[in-house]
């Protein structure tokens, strides 16, 4: 048989392939960063704004609804990520520690817009858990239109800045009740609350949209 008729079944590794696996297996993990950083390893916490820059603009546009304020916030949250990240005790993921500073950036700056706030009392903490059914895309909804995606993003715009954080952390970006919870160090029953009340408020506004066009050619009708 020719030997340019030969084929491996497990072709040799180039030396490109070695080069990839030796990064793969040398790569660090947020942990590892974090100790890095902590003791003044520039690189390290470079790294850690290199994986998460994109994942914190994210959410700040979701929750601010405005391009400048969210790079206001990304670059926000990494400033007091850098001066804090000493004391980072690891108590929680990195992960939840930087969505922690990109949330209460975002509201503390939806705030100073002078949007209305939410008085949480001692009975919401306490309040029993809401059973309420997850927003699951159908593909009614996967196809919805350019204009009810507007309206929603104006009803999520017209939420309280407390109830929006939840919304966008649970119902946007898909995070768990708990994580929410340990995001904005809340209660799981206070996440429930609060995002309960935040899904009627944004079905109500959507139902008032819907049925404004409904109206108005009924009033076309009569006259």
């Amino acid at each position: 048989m020719p030997v340019a008729s030969i084929r491996f079944s497990n072709p040799p590794p180039t030396r490109l392939h070695r080069r990839i696996e030796e990064r793969v297996a040398t790569a660090e993990t947020d942990e590892q960063l974090v100790r890095k950083s902590q003791q003044g390893d520039e690189r390290a916490f470079g790294e850690l704004v290199n994986r998460y820059e994109s994942k914190v603009y994210s959410l700040a546009l979701k929750m601010l609804r405005n391009p400048d304020d969210a790079e206001d916030v990304l670059q926000d949250t990494f400033l007091r990520a850098y001066r804090g990240i000493k004391a980072f005790q690891g108590n929680s993921t990195f992960s939840t520690w930087i969505y922690r500073i990109t949330a209460n950036s975002a509201l503390m700056r939806l705030r100073k817009k002078q949007l209305p706030t939410v008085s949480i009392d001692d009975a919401e903490e306490r309040e029993a858990p809401i059973n309420i059914a997850d927003w699951a895309p159908s593909p009614v909804e996967q196809l919805l239109s350019k204009e009810t995606q507007q309206a929603m993003n104006e009803a999520i715009e017209a939420l309280p800045p407390e109830f929006r954080q939840v919304f966008v952390l649970r119902d946007v970006e898909e995070l768990s009740n708990s994580e929410v919870a340990d995001i904005l160090d809340l209660s799981v029953a206070a996440v429930k609350s609060r995002l309960h009340r935040a899904r009627l408020k944004v079905r109500n506004r959507l139902a008032s949209h819907f049925s404004e066009p409904n109206s108005r050619s009924a009033m076309g009708a009569k006259s």
